[in-house]
């Protein structure tokens, strides 16, 4: 009974003395005065998410106790977490000793300062927004609203020959007024906002007409600014990347030159509503002069305008960025133009390859058209399929025709040849026959009862062996007689052949004459040829 009586003592006078301990060091929180901190240790109030006061109510983080040396614990605000232009709630000065009724004792107390009586400056209440229906235009029923445009071409990224586009990158700026947004100020000073206010606010509504894609950049945030100056006047300006249809001719492909245009048009509201012009004529269009291409060479860029009509909406003004295009040929000299040429010249050799050297002959023509075809293939392969001939295309195909005709002249020398080989050997037979008929020819060798006449060819008057018409004479006389009568009889086939007309056949029978011929016509005619193409195309 005792011994828990004592338990009981002991155990009332822990909590007592815990009790007296937190009292203590609640009144110390309050009143502790400035200490000097150790390096590399923050105070500790830093490390209190909450200030408890002595009425209950609970001190937001927002505000941090500053010790000072008057003894007055004081707060600061801690404005690292608040937005741009937003307000503190209130300005808390307290004494360390009462905060129960909510009143500051001491000489150099100050009021308190209520946050929710101190009215929050927005950009909505600035410039009226939410007191006008920005869903209608300026000047709603009245005159037309003028619209200045002015544009800076940044790149002009990529021509496209087979889809007929280009893709351009650049800064598109509208100017008008609106009175609506006009706001007072003492510095006569503009505002610049970001793409959030052009959503509460009417804007033009311009297009790309003949647009394939188009985008506005968004990185890092939307590529738009908009900027308000105080009498109502107002500048937007965006950056945007547009792929738009360009009409290309490429009849003088590839010494051509292309012009193409990009439209900017409203797209709701007519003349009557929205006037659409350069806001500074011609110097409205600047452009970087860094910007180049890798096949054309930028000639001039330029600016006009016109009315455009539409049957069923009426008319429309519309805004034109034309620039002017000139192709690079050396690219296309060094892939199209000499590889052809040289093909042409390469066929050209077999004017000089003995017409009996069938294999050379052959496989070297058929090489150069198969590499004219492959070169004509690839020139069409990266071109629009067009219904009509360009000029690359005459000049690829007049060069094939030249190839074609090389491998056709060796198929005529190859032919005539044939021919004559197989009269030279029946003629040879048929005198062979006569020969053994004629009893005077007894004893002497064939060889030598062959004459030299202009219808035997080489291997004939070979195969006389030495013998002329002068030393078959000079022979023995004896053997006179039986040389007259083979002389009579060639005499005689000969008389025969040539009533039937050979006389004008005999140069065509000669092959030796066509390709010499052959050597001189073809690259004349080729050269003649590139002299009336390049000037008339250059």
């Amino acid at each position: 009974m005792l011994f828990n009586a004592r338990v009981q003592l002991l155990l009332l006078c822990l909590i007592l003395t815990a009790q007296s301990r937190r009292q203590g060091s609640r009144k110390k929180r309050w009143s502790e005065p400035e200490q000097t901190l150790k390096p590399g240790r923050p105070p500790a109030w830093q490390f209190q998410p909450q200030y408890p006061s002595a009425d209950g109510f609970t001190i937001p983080p927002l505000y941090k106790p500053k010790p000072s040396q008057s003894g007055l614990s004081g707060f600061i605000f801690n404005t690292s977490n608040m937005a741009l232009g937003e307000t503190p709630d209130a300005v808390f000065l307290v004494g360390k000793t009462r905060l129960e009724n909510g009143m500051v004792n001491g000489p150099l107390s100050r009021k308190i300062v209520d946050g929710t009586k101190t009215r929050k400056l927005k950009t909505s209440h600035l410039l009226r927004v939410d007191e006008h229906d920005f869903t209608m235009r300026p000047a709603f029923a009245g005159p037309a609203v003028p619209v200045g445009v002015d544009v800076q071409v940044e790149s002009l990224d990529s021509i496209s020959e087979v889809d007929m586009d280009f893709t351009m990158t650049l800064y598109l700026r509208h100017y008008w007024k609106d009175e609506r947004l006009a706001f007072p100020s003492a510095t006569n000073k503009s505002m610049t906002f970001d793409g959030r206010l052009v959503k509460k606010i009417w804007v033009p509504d311009v297009f790309f007409v003949h647009s394939k894609r188009s985008f506005i950049h968004d990185t890092t945030t939307d590529n738009i600014m908009l900027r308000v100056f105080p009498d109502g006047h107002v500048l937007y300006s965006l950056r945007v990347t547009v792929t738009a249809a360009c009409n290309m001719d490429f009849s003088r492909f590839p010494l051509d030159s292309q012009t193409c245009t990009l439209e900017l048009e409203s797209y709701a509201y007519t003349d009557e509503d929205l006037m659409l012009y350069w806001k500074s004529g011609d110097e409205s269009l600047s452009t970087d002069d860094r910007i180049s291409l890798s096949q054309f060479l930028i000639q001039k860029f330029h600016t006009t305008s016109r009315l455009a009509f539409y049957s069923s909406t009426g008319w429309y003004n519309r805004l034109y960025i034309n620039f002017t295009l000139r192709r690079h040929i050396f690219f296309f000299l060094l892939q199209t133009y000499f590889p052809a040429t040289l093909m042409v010249m390469l066929s050209w050799v077999s004017f000089w390859i003995d017409r009996r050297a069938v294999p050379a002959r052959v496989s070297l023509g058929i090489t150069t058209v198969l590499t004219m075809s492959t070169i004509i293939t690839g020139v069409n392969a990266s071109m629009p399929r067009v219904s009509y001939i360009k000029a690359v295309d005459i000049y690829l195909w007049v060069s094939f025709v030249f190839v074609f005709l090389s491998v056709l002249e060796y198929a005529a020398v190859n032919y005539l040849t044939t021919v004559r080989d197989g009269k030279d050997r029946k003629l040879r037979d048929k005198i062979r026959e006569q020969s053994q008929t004629l009893p005077c020819t007894c004893g002497i060798p064939h060889t030598k009862t062959m004459m030299l006449d202009g219808m035997y060819n080489e291997a004939d008057a070979n195969s006389l062996a030495g013998y002329t018409r002068a030393s078959m004479l000079a022979e023995d006389p004896s053997d006179k007689e039986e040389q007259m009568v083979v002389h009579l009889a060639l005499d005689n086939e000969s008389t025969e052949t040539k009533k039937k007309g050979t006389r004008s056949f005999r140069f065509i029978q000669n092959t030796h004459t066509i390709d010499t011929y052959s050597r001189m016509i073809f690259p004349g005619a080729y050269i003649l040829f590139n002299l009336i193409y390049w000037c008339v195309y250059c």
